[in-house]
């Protein structure tokens, strides 16, 4: 039986590590042993950064809550405290939203957290 050469998918292989590793300097971007280390703590990094960024945003958003909620004489945490004791389930996203583009509707609700605190 006939060897078979396995020329073709090592090729296929290399092409497909060199074509993410694109644009990237040097022998990064040329030769594949290098290309793949590079590749491979890249795609590590990307994945990492993709959760890291959804933590960014939740501290983002309790910043801005945090500035509304003293405009109006609360704390953060009392704040987020009062809205529960009340019942009200606005998740943070929606309350920095509100914080930055509906300050009356804000007051609104860090008047009912007042109230329920108190």
């Amino acid at each position: 039986m006939a060897r078979v050469k396995g020329g073709l998918n090592a090729k296929k292989k290399h092409n497909r590590i060199l074509k993410l590793a694109k644009g990237y300097r040097g022998a990064r971007s040329k030769q594949y042993r290098v290309a793949k280390q590079s590749v491979m703590r890249a795609l590590t990094s990307s994945y990492a950064g993709r959760k890291e960024r959804k933590r960014q945003f939740r501290r983002l958003w309790i910043a801005r809550i945090n500035a509304a909620a003293r405009l109006n004489d609360l704390s953060y945490s009392k704040f987020m405290h009062g809205l529960k004791l009340a019942g009200i389930d606005i998740n943070r996203k929606m309350l920095a939203e509100m914080a930055v583009s509906d300050a009356e509707g804000f007051a609104k609700l860090a008047g009912i957290a007042k109230s329920k605190l108190a």
